[in-house]
């Protein structure tokens, strides 16, 4: 499947971004990153090809610009900017539904680190959001919104990143729309263990493939591993 760059027209700004669009796709999954999504490159495409294979629509776009990008690595000033963040995700949002090949899909959001944060704000104010992912996650970061959340959510997490753990476990608390949590086992922050990541991506494959398409949210709380 192949990808196309795009440029996102976001606050004066020019996002960068790899957009693919099979035919008859039966949904689109945008992936956020809460500083330069550059960093996932390898794994963002494992990911994305997993999700084409199953027929979505990806779109993976730096929510950075070069010069922030820069700023932010020595101060982290922006990756934790989550209303900054959300704010941009909305307008690759509206930019996605002027398009012809993706405005009438329905939207998944699959976010990482303080990513995962600025997604759940978007998905608790955009009904087009169908389905959520959250990679890590810091939803301490967006605890006003999680209340809000209709769409279902699945909360990934490492089984040694006990921070993120707990920042999860609180979040589920908050929740109500239907969710779970599944820790993946011998897997730290970055997912970068052997197998970890193909563990990851199947989890979130398999969460899209159940509820995008139809994007019904059940009251009520599911838990497991």
């Amino acid at each position: 499947m192949q990808a196309n760059a795009v440029g996102i027209p976001v606050e004066r700004l020019l996002l960068d971004g790899m957009l693919s669009v099979p035919l008859a796709a039966k949904g689109i999954v945008v992936l956020v990153h809460g500083g330069a999504s550059s960093e996932h490159g390898v794994g963002d495409q494992i990911i994305a090809r997993s999700l084409q294979d199953a027929g979505f629509a990806t779109l993976c776009f730096e929510i950075l610009s070069k010069d922030e990008e820069r700023r932010d690595t020595g101060t982290g000033e922006y990756r934790f900017d989550v209303a900054l963040l959300a704010r941009r995700l909305a307008k690759v949002l509206d930019w996605l539904g002027t398009r012809p090949d993706t405005r009438v899909l329905p939207v998944g959001l699959l976010g990482d680190d303080t990513g995962a944060a600025a997604a759940l704000i978007v998905s608790a104010a955009r009904q087009q959001v169908r389905a959520m992912v959250s990679r890590g996650g810091r939803q301490d970061l967006a605890r006003e919104a999680l209340a809000c959340v209709t769409a279902p959510t699945l909360l990934i997490v490492g089984e040694f990143y006990e921070t993120a753990i707990r920042f999860n476990g609180l979040a589920a608390t908050r929740l109500r729309c239907k969710h779970r949590i599944s820790i993946v086992a011998d897997a730290s922050r970055r997912f970068d263990e052997p197998g970890a990541l193909e563990a990851l991506t199947r989890l979130a494959t398999e969460w899209f493939l159940a509820h995008l398409e139809i994007g019904v949210c059940a009251a009520g709380r599911v838990h497991g591993h």
